[in-house]
Parts: structure tokens; C-alpha cells; sequence
């Protein structure tokens, strides 16, 4: 089975800050598992580091202010496009993230409050079909298969 993964979750440095945020995925990969690591935000042209972003509205707008929707969307659509090519129906995507949040997502305020909601790509890919997990809840893909 392959499973889109959030690449920070694997160790790459790719998260706004350049850090990554690797999660023990160890214990959970077998033989019946591909894990294909993707960072939307990168693949849809931002550096990284990376100005920290929020969604706002219908908008993704970094602290400084400034626009970044197209680059979240076209990160998202990157990532549909694979789990299409590759038949992908499951993603393992960082919590909170205005790209891959799934239940909560930051408020937009920069505060660190939390809201229900959904980032970007965690969205389009839930409503194409594609199952969403976190780092705090992927091992319930062995029982939603």
C-alpha cells in the first residue's frame, strides 16, 4: 500500500522554520507499505526556511502579510496530481499545518489558537477520496484498510 507522507515527518528539513518534525514511522512500516514523502509548500515554490503562514479567510497570508494562496494551492494540486499518478488513497500529513492540517488548523492570528479546520492539501485530498491521518493517529491505518 503506498501512503503519501508529509516529508517532515520523515526527517527532511522542510518545515517554515528549516527544521523537521520526524515522527517514529519506524515501528509502523512493513513490507506492505511505500512511504512516498511530499511537501506541498515546497512543491509549490516556497523556500525554506519560509515566513510562518496562516489561513485567514479563503487566504493563506504569511506574518508578514503577504499572499501566499497560490503557492498553498498549487502545493495541494501537486499533491492530488501524485496520489493520483501513484493510486494513492491514504496520507499521513503533519497536524495544524495551513497545508496538511486535518481537524485543527491555526486560527490565523498568529497565536497559536487553534480552530477546527482544515489546511489546504489535507482538504482537496480528503475531498478526493483520499483518507487523512497525523502523526498522533496514523497507525489507525491498518484498521481502516
Amino acid at each position: 500500500m503506498k501512503i503519501l507522507v508529509s516529508s517532515c515527518l520523515l526527517g527532511c528539513k522542510c518545515r517554515y522554520d528549516g527544521r523537521e518534525q520526524k515522527v517514529n514511522i519506524s515501528n509502523f512500516i512493513s513490507d506492505d507499505f511505500c512511504l512516498i514523502p511530499f511537501c506541498p509548500e515546497q512543491a509549490g515554490g516556497l523556500p525554506t526556511p519560509r515566513i510562518p503562514c496562516e489561513i485567514v479567510g479563503d487566504k493563506i497570508i504569511n506574518k508578514n502579510g503577504e499572499d501566499k494562496t497560490k503557492e498553498f494551492v498549487k502545493g495541494a494540486n501537486e499533491a492530488l496530481n501524485l496520489c493520483n499518478l501513484f493510486n494513492i488513497k491514504y496520507a499521513i500529513l503533519k497536524s495544524k499545518s495551513p497545508s496538511c492540517g486535518f481537524g485543527k488548523i491555526y486560527d490565523g492570528t498568529f497565536s497559536n489558537n487553534l480552530i477546527k479546520g482544515k489546511g489546504i492539501t489535507a482538504n482537496l485530498l480528503n475531498n478526493n477520496g483520499i483518507k487523512i491521518f497525523n502523526e498522533n493517529n496514523f497507525e489507525n491505518i491498518v484498521t481502516s484498510k
